[in-house]
């Protein structure tokens, strides 16, 4: 599954209108204005050389290149952020992108308010929140039950069907 863990943000700038919250510039690497970007997509195209990002500001971005260090982080150097004293005026700014188009993927900011329910037409609820997990991804309800996302069958028009065993609703039901 295809996780964007943010929903698009309206309140902060009408640039950043239909954009989804992908990452962090963390802090400023080497002298040449390279920075630590820390996703909270778990795309990494969203780094590649020539894709854009936009700040809250609104500000584009454009990655020039970008790597893994050893441990495991990311260093990416945009195209105006040239050197050091540019790359730490970045520090813990928050970077948007246009939502991608996946046939095969679940997204977060369409599954948070999409009704859900099940194969025989039983409704559950609204979801609420999506919850990472390592197995699976979670579904949160409005009523606090969680569905793992491998019981997703299908997707649209804000409604998600899930086929879920028998008694699922019943086990992950929070106490009365």
């Amino acid at each position: 599954m295809s996780r964007s863990t943010s929903n698009s943000s309206t309140d902060a700038s009408p640039a950043l209108e239909g954009l989804l919250e992908v990452g962090h510039i963390r802090r400023a690497h080497g002298l040449r204005g390279e920075v630590f970007v820390q996703l909270t997509s778990n795309l990494d195209e969203r780094l590649e050389p020539g894709s854009q990002l936009t700040t809250a500001a609104g500000e584009v971005l454009q990655v020039r290149a970008s790597r893994v260090a050893s441990n495991g982080r990311r260093i990416v150097a945009f195209d105006r952020i040239v050197d050091r004293t540019a790359a730490e005026r970045y520090a813990n700014v928050a970077l948007y992108a246009e939502p991608l188009e996946r046939d095969d993927a679940l997204w977060a900011h369409e599954l948070i308010g999409a009704e859900v329910v099940e194969v025989d037409g039983t409704p559950r609820g609204r979801c609420v929140a999506l919850v990472a997990n390592p197995a699976a991804d979670l579904l949160e309800l409005d009523d606090g039950a969680l569905v793992p996302t491998n019981f997703v069958v299908s997707m649209a028009d804000g409604v998600i069907v899930v086929d879920v065993p028998d008694g699922l609703f019943e086990a992950t039901a929070p106490p009365a």
